[in-house]
């Protein structure tokens, strides 16, 4: 995780969140008033936000003391404590809400992608990613999928290409398409194609795609089709794909299994923040 980048998101979450003061903390509490603030899993769950819990609260107060009882990627259990900070109440008043809805939001994700590594349970086909994250947080929930054992896709749009069915309809084919693209790509970046159908998955291959899609295709499809694909060529199963079903995809012998529930349909994992003034 880009750590100054972070620094840089944090600091605009809590000006959006603490505008010009706490007003209620600040006429409650002295500056001199110091306590705990202990996050408690209320749910089974994989953490994941360490960096999100030490460089919010020392953006507030370098003297806040955080103890982490749990790491990212590791798992936690109901009433479990995740973490103590202490410091100025009034300081950790003004960084809960932000911390724990990042803290929760991630966990979300690294949780349900550790259930999707589990479902599949292989070596040779990994859980991955899409773009179908939240504007703004796509770093943190790509490393939160990090966290619960699974990879990432592409980041955006600019560290690789990806030919759609739009980009095919505009273009006319897959070989036009992948020619045009070839004729003005470096060396070190690849090419996926997806497709629909056995003969844009022929035609794919043909126009030498490094990694083929095979798009809300069925299992069957896929197993079938895959038999054409040369050695060399990466495969990715996308569409259509969920907690639910997964479990038929984990034969298709697929190098890849794109998810884009890991992210945009996710459930943050319920945490709470207990507040004791010392």
């Amino acid at each position: 995780m880009n750590k100054l980048k972070l620094r840089l998101q944090l600091e605009q979450f809590f000006l959006e969140d603490i505008g010009e003061r706490d007003t209620t903390s600040e006429l409650i509490f002295g500056d001199d008033e110091q306590g705990e603030l202990v996050f408690i899993a209320k749910e089974n769950g994989i953490f994941c936000g360490e960096e999100i819990i030490r460089t919010g609260f020392s953006l507030l107060d370098n003297d806040m003391v955080i103890d982490l009882e749990v790491r990212d990627g590791e798992g936690f259990k109901k009433g479990q404590k995740l973490v103590t900070i202490t410091g100025q109440v009034t300081t950790l008043l003004k960084g809960e809400r932000v911390v724990l809805n990042l803290v929760q939001r991630m966990s979300g994700i690294a949780t349900r992608t550790k259930e999707a590594v589990n479902i599949v349970d292989s070596t040779s086909t990994r859980i991955v990613d899409t773009r179908k994250t939240t504007p703004g947080l796509r770093m943190l929930e790509k490393y939160a999928v990090r966290c619960g054992g699974g990879f990432n896709h592409r980041f955006g749009l600019y560290d690789g290409v990806m030919i759609k069915d739009n980009h095919i309809s505009f273009a006319g084919s897959i070989s036009k398409a992948v020619e045009k693209v070839k004729s003005n790509l470096g060396h070190m970046v690849k090419i996926e194609v997806e497709i629909e159908s056995k003969e844009q998955l022929l035609e794919a291959i043909e126009a030498g795609a490094d990694v083929i899609m095979f798009d809300n295709r069925t299992p069957d499809e896929i197993k079938e089709w895959i038999t054409l694909v040369p050695e060399g060529i990466v495969t990715e199963a996308s569409g259509g794909i969920t907690l639910e079903n997964l479990y038929k995809y984990k034969h298709t012998g697929v190098d890849v299994i794109s998810l884009g529930f890991l992210t945009h349909t996710i459930q943050s994992i319920d945490i709470s923040a207990k507040v004791h003034v010392k």
